[in-house]
């Protein structure tokens, strides 16, 4: 600076000539101090992390999940159906007033075949016809319960029903004549097939024992397994939803001081 101002008078084109020049360059008026330099910062680079790869879930875990879910499929249907049949058989001919057996031989084959329940509906006397298939009890013998076909009836003056029946897969008619007790008669409704197997094996003393004590023992079991049991699914998965690693940010540099000439 010193040297620029005692430069001689002669010389004042030229002079004026680096002034000029002196005061373009970086576009900064002459006489005006120049500022710090400030350093350019470059700002944080976005990187792309990579998501960890899923873990292919093993055999035997896929196995497991799936027979655990056949095994409470097979639980659930068996309990509605327990809880049905019990439902049919001893609480709704209470409330709804039809009446269950279960047919022993064949005499009624094909309509109605051993191990069959028949459901019965409670029917006046003078609604019966002939073609009626009718629960009673026979009036000979061990007055067992029959379940046949009529294929003849009389109502006497007094109001008394008395009837002739044949099994279906039977060559001739029963040889009685039944008077029907009262004034209502059990009318086949419908046909259940082969509950009545069931029903007979419910009632086989080995069977009732093993319900008895076996049931309860099954549903502590089962209870104590769904308490204590580990759930590898949960301990098995990869982790996939792991967050990405926080981008390390950049270093500023400090930033220069200018120097006045």
């Amino acid at each position: 600076m010193t040297e620029l101002l005692t430069r001689p008078q002669a010389r004042t084109h030229g002079a004026s000539a680096d002034a000029r020049a002196e005061g373009t360059i970086g576009s900064v008026p002459r006489g005006v101090p120049a500022g710090p330099a400030v350093a350019s910062v470059p700002g944080p680079v976005a990187t792309s992390v990579p998501a960890p790869a899923r873990k292919a879930a093993p055999v035997g875990s896929s196995v497991r999940a799936l027979l655990r879910l056949a095994g409470r499929a097979f639980m659930s249907v068996l309990l509605t159906t327990a809880v049905a049949v019990f439902l049919f058989l001893a609480v709704g001919p209470r409330f709804l007033g039809y009446q269950t057996s279960t047919m022993l031989t064949g005499s009624m084959s094909p309509l109605i075949n051993p191990g069959d329940v028949v459901v019965t509906v409670d029917t006046p006397a003078s609604e019966l016809n002939v073609g009626d298939i009718i629960t009673y009890h026979i009036p000979v013998e061990d007055h067992r319960v029959e379940t046949h076909r009529i294929i003849d009836i009389t109502r006497n003056a007094d109001g008394a029903t008395t009837v002739r029946t044949k099994g279906d897969a039977n060559n001739g008619a029963d040889p009685w004549a039944a008077t029907l007790t009262g004034s209502h008669a059990d009318r086949h409704a419908f046909t259940v097939p082969y509950l009545g197997h069931a029903i007979r094996a419910l009632r086989e003393p080995m069977v009732l024992k093993t319900l008895m004590y076996g049931a309860p023992a099954a549903a502590v079991l089962i209870l104590m397994t769904a308490i204590w049991r580990k759930t590898p699914d949960a301990e098995d998965a990869p982790a996939t939803n792991l967050p990405a690693p926080a981008a390390e940010p950049a270093k500023t540099p400090r930033a220069g001081t200018g120097r006045r000439g």
